[in-house]
């Protein structure tokens, strides 16, 4: 074990394997613009109806067990079946699949959201003859967004640890790293490739804890 990880720290301090189209630095930059993609297009999907749904309290169970059902789906079957199709082997596979491996969480989240926000606070703004639209805008949705968060943060986390399988199908990312690794049988590079996932996973724990203490003083909610 002590000669493996002085290998993975001999990977890891290597100039050489940092920099070129191939290196740490090029993957890494990959994997984050891959899983920003993703997540942020979970948003664009899942947020709206994710508010619609709690705001007006209609579909909102239905809608909720339908995504969680989604995610024992199993993300590698869903991105075989797209490169498979019309998509083929491109990054749009891999973008499609890790965008619906997003949406439960973010679509989930948001729906409880605005269901918790306290009902006096929604009364008080209808007295004050809010409209509804501005009952969402001002209210629910304020109070509504750390949980939002939650729900974004969990989505990020999975996509970067999901974003590795990308490589099987000639995607980007920092799974490139340990594909590679896998092909040249070198145990080193592809234990350094997991370690570089799981930092890039860890640091935006970390940010997203920072954004908590902005938007939620009172500290992190749940995750649901």
């Amino acid at each position: 074990m002590d000669g493996l990880a002085t290998q993975v720290w001999a990977w890891l301090s290597d100039p050489q394997n940092w920099t070129g189209p191939d290196g740490v630095a090029a993957r890494t930059v990959e994997h984050v613009g891959l899983t920003a993609a993703a997540v942020g297009l979970a948003c664009l999907l899942a947020v709206p109806l994710g508010l619609w749904l709690g705001h007006t309290g209609r579909g909102g169970t239905l809608a909720i067990n339908v995504t969680n059902v989604g995610r024992a789906v199993p993300t590698f079957a869903v991105l075989v079946i797209l490169a498979l199709g019309p998509l083929g082997l491109s990054i749009w596979s891999t973008l499609v699949a890790l965008v619906l491996f997003a949406i439960p969480p973010i679509l989930t989240n948001t729906y409880v959201g605005v269901v918790e926000v306290d009902p006096d606070a929604r009364a008080a703004a209808i007295g004050m003859g809010m409209s509804g639209r501005q009952v969402l805008s001002r209210v629910e949705l304020p109070l509504a967004t750390p949980v939002l968060l939650v729900g974004v943060q969990l989505a990020t986390i999975q996509v970067i640890a999901t974003a590795t399988i990308a490589a099987l199908v000639a995607g980007p990312g920092l799974g490139r790293i340990i594909t590679a690794g896998f092909g040249l049988q070198d145990e080193a590079q592809v234990v350094a490739g997991a370690l570089l996932v799981a930092a890039l996973a860890l640091l935006a724990d970390l940010a997203f804890i920072r954004l908590y203490r902005r938007v939620s003083p009172g500290g992190v909610p749940t995750v649901q």
